[in-house]
């Protein structure tokens, strides 16, 4: 299947986009991300006294010539940092059912982030969760890799309900996991692992997706249903609208708790804003609701 129609403009909105790190990563391939490991670039980090075996030529002869002790230079290298996207296609994604507005939004924020992370030269792969099984790209960091994880998201319809959870071990070598979901699924259970990942020196973005309609649902009444349930149904009333609000709201304030005590980046974003827009909040340090 090829690109969709939109994805040329979607493609030149999230160009300008940069990921830096919010960790240092493990040692790898030379790149734009500071590494946990010390070395000899040209940032400097500190000093630390010489020791036999170390590199005479890292010696800083100004210091042994002011303090009559031998000290080397020390600095953080700079590595790639291999990002995976992990997708929820479930069916709660799929709204409205007309218009699937929500997940072509979700789909967007995927493909920016891709962006994003392969314009910092990074390895950058694609895991969906959909009710046929995964669909996996393993990170890559050639030319094309962002347009092949479009094409594949293309081809993903969201449905069912399947599980993020057991599928966020599988991304255990990546360095930076973004979790691109509603989180009304196995919310917990993915919380959970998540955390467990972080505690391992990952970094992990929850990004959290919703519908305007569902932060301000529309006045007049209607049947609402249950995209992973069709069998259930209720009326949205004025009353039950009032509150679906505070309970919606008390969630969300308790989702996003959870995931930065975890130790993740939580960033809620909605199909009123551009996609543009909502991946910068991602991406920057200090954006406005992307704090941990």
């Amino acid at each position: 299947m090829p690109l969709h129609a939109n994805d040329s403009a979607l493609f030149d909105s999230v160009r300008p986009i940069r990921w830096p790190a919010r960790k240092k990563s493990l040692a790898g391939m030379a790149g734009g991300h500071l590494s946990k490991v010390l070395g000899v670039s040209a940032e400097f980090t500190e000093y630390r006294m010489y020791r036999q075996g170390d590199d005479v030529n890292r010696i800083d002869w100004k210091l042994l010539a002011r303090s009559n002790r031998a000290y080397i230079r020390l600095s953080n290298d700079r590595t790639v940092m291999s990002t995976m996207i992990l997708v929820d296609a479930s069916g709660s994604m799929a709204y409205p059912a007309d218009s699937l507005e929500k997940w072509w939004f979700a789909r967007g924020v995927a493909i920016g982030l891709a962006s994003a992370a392969h314009r910092g030269a990074d390895p950058v792969g694609l895991l969906a969760a959909t009710t046929e099984g995964p669909r996996r790209l393993a990170p890559r960091s050639r030319r094309g890799v962002v347009q092949d994880i479009a094409i594949v998201l293309n081809e993903v319809k969201p449905a069912g309900n399947p599980d993020l959870a057991p599928l966020l071990p599988m991304l255990r070598s990546a360095g930076r996991i973004a979790i691109v979901s509603d989180f009304l699924g196995d919310a917990d259970e993915l919380l959970k692992i998540a955390g467990q990942l972080q505690v391992a020196g990952r970094e992990v973005h929850a990004v959290h997706v919703m519908h305007a309609n569902e932060l301000n649902p529309p006045r007049r009444t209607t049947l609402l249903t249950d995209p992973e349930d069709e069998a259930f149904k209720r009326p949205m009333t004025e009353n039950t609208r009032r509150r679906y609000l505070g309970n919606f709201t008390e969630w969300r304030e308790q989702l996003a708790r959870d995931w930065r005590m975890a130790g993740a980046f939580y960033t809620p974003v909605a199909t009123d804003e551009t996609v543009a827009h909502a991946v910068r909040r991602v991406t920057m340090p200090g954006a406005d609701g992307g704090s941990r």
